[in-house]
């Protein structure tokens, strides 16, 4: 399993990161990013898919 964001939809909420800090992080303007290379360790599946969704924007996606 693998997340990725759209930053194109992305509106800076903060929600992924504060529900997943494993899984996201905030670049520079307070918007999300993925860590590493978007790879769901064992244990975060269900972290990512409360990321997914309370994502008001639905900027992510699971792979």
């Amino acid at each position: 399993m693998k997340v990725r964001i759209d930053s194109e939809r992305c509106h800076g909420h903060g929600r992924c990161y504060d529900l997943a800090p494993d899984l996201f992080g905030e670049d520079d303007e307070g918007y999300g990013q993925v860590v590493g290379d978007g790879a769901v360790p064992p244990g975060q599946e269900q972290a990512a898919r409360l990321a997914l969704a309370n994502c008001p924007e639905r900027a992510i996606e699971i792979l």
